[in-house]
């Protein structure tokens, strides 16, 4: 059911939506990955930051950064530094970068949700 639920939310979200998905998405995969890595879980905790890895490189590939400037830019060196960030805590098996990552993701959530729709538009395609 979830798998639908997701399915229909994105065939009914607009971009703006989508790209709070995929910050919820980063989010989710990051808090299964810290608890896969409290549980020595190593399997699970890669391929769950293989996955935040990827959402995260989804909204770099979203960014327009002809149309959002600097904003576009300096998101895309964060993204680069998060995914960066993802892969040092699972090769050193470090949680606290996980939680570095999820507060940065928040931040921007958060900046993104409050900034006015036609910015928006200029940032993200």
């Amino acid at each position: 059911y979830k798998k639908i639920g997701t399915r229909v939310g994105v065939d009914s979200a607009d971009p703006h939506q989508l790209i709070v998905m995929l910050f919820d998405g980063a989010l989710e995969r990051i808090a299964v990955a810290k608890g896969a890595m409290e549980r020595k879980d190593i399997e699970l905790k890669g391929q769950k930051i293989g996955r935040a890895i990827a959402l995260i490189g989804g909204l770099r590939a979203s960014l327009d950064k002809d149309k959002g400037d600097d904003i576009a830019i300096n998101l895309d060196n964060l993204y680069d530094y998060m995914q960066r960030r993802l892969f040092e805590a699972n090769t050193e098996n470090n949680f606290v970068y996980l939680d570095e990552v999820s507060g940065l993701i928040q931040e921007v959530k958060s900046a993104w949700i409050t900034i006015p729709l036609e910015v928006r538009m200029r940032t993200h395609s």
